[in-house]
């Protein structure tokens, strides 16, 4: 155990067997109003009580966050869920047998016990179940329910273990659980039933195939695609109005086939480093070595999900720490999580691609 600093208490925990006294004392901070980060099998996450309108407004302060995107209610137990919810379908019902405690949001009708502070002022609320022994002992001890966004400024790289999460708020917030790095490393897939057919909001570890195949008929929201929510429309979901994932030098994907790629990041490299520019660039481990820059980071194999789910984020952060100008990424369209994967480079780039035939 050691201390951020004066204010935020640093704690390590075994992600499997976390100590029941010290897993006690992060659930009283929550029950005083308090702010927690603690780990889940995606990211890191902000906790506060969320049924406190106070705690979920000391979670925008201390992320930064616009306090119109909402927050998600983490809960434990099935149970748990039923007070918060106006209704809940039947097919909301079958897709948590399948994938509760895990890496799925489902959104539905909220009831009045749910804060509008914590819905982001809407009439519904996100809901999920995490699957990692931290997280559930800490909502039980908290009282059953915390909503918690990912645990870093906003609109910067979400954080994939507590040192991201100590980066950005330390001084902040009253504690940070640490149980190592992430297993995922990119946030939940977000599924809405408050329509007639489910809406995938956010693509993750769970994609579009897999809820087709428990659901049946699954529509995907344009904004996934488009890179904005529908006009006029408020986001339901976190992340779908504001930037997100974003480092601090300009990012620009390049897509295509493999060689013209290459061609074109070392010729865009080239020119940036002769205007003195420091440039990075991501890529997969059977192209880094072609790569000609100021640092090249190679994230992994490009068909592993996991390696460039787990790398993607500390990647980006790294390049701040680095100072880097300019960043150029490959594409990563990976077997399962492609979606997901694109889906966060692209708002982090800020939906700036370039094509090469």
């Amino acid at each position: 155990m050691q201390q951020c600093d004066g204010k935020t208490e640093y704690i390590v925990l075994d992600p499997d067997s976390p100590d029941a006294d010290l897993i006690r004392r992060a659930g009283e901070i929550l029950r005083e109003g308090g702010l927690v980060a603690f780990p889940t099998e995606t990211v890191y996450g902000l906790g506060g009580d969320a049924l406190n309108p106070a705690a979920s407004e000391k979670i925008y302060a201390a992320k930064g966050r616009p306090s119109d995107n909402p927050l998600i209610v983490h809960i434990a137990d099935m149970e748990h869920l039923v007070p918060i919810v106006r209704e809940l379908p039947e097919k909301a019902v079958q897709l948590a047998e399948v994938w509760w405690p895990g890496p799925l949001t489902m959104i539905f009708h909220k009831t009045d016990i749910v804060p509008d502070e914590t819905s982001g002022g809407l009439p519904t609320v996100a809901v999920r179940m995490p699957n990692h022994p931290v997280a559930l002992a800490l909502i039980r001890a908290a009282g059953g329910y915390i909503a918690a966004p990912s645990a870093n400024t906003s609109g910067r790289p979400s954080p994939t273990n507590a040192q991201h999460v100590a980066e950005d708020l330390s001084g902040k917030i009253d504690m940070i659980l640490d149980s190592g790095p992430v297993r995922i490393g990119l946030e939940s897939t977000i599924v809405d039933f408050t329509e007639d057919v489910p809406v995938l909001l956010r693509p993750g570890y769970i994609n579009i195939e897999m809820l087709r195949k428990i659901l049946g008929e699954v529509r995907v929201d344009p904004g996934i695609r488009n890179g904005a929510a529908e006009k006029g429309v408020r986001p339901k979901a976190p992340g779908m109005r504001y930037r997100h994932y974003a480092p601090k030098a300009s990012l620009t994907i390049v897509e295509g086939p493999r060689e013209s790629v290459t061609g074109k990041i070392n010729e865009l490299a080239a020119k940036a480093m002769d205007e003195g520019k420091k440039v990075g660039i991501i890529a997969a481990d059977d192209t880094a070595s072609c790569y000609h820059a100021s640092i090249v980071k190679d994230i992994g194999d490009r068909n592993t999900d996991k390696e460039i789910a787990q790398h993607l984020f500390s990647v980006l952060r790294e390049f701040d720490a680095e100072n880097v100008d300019i960043i150029y990424s490959e594409s990563f369209n990976t077997p399962r999580m492609g979606q997901a994967i694109m889906n966060r480079l692209l708002k982090a780039a800020g939906h700036k691609v370039l094509s090469v035939p």
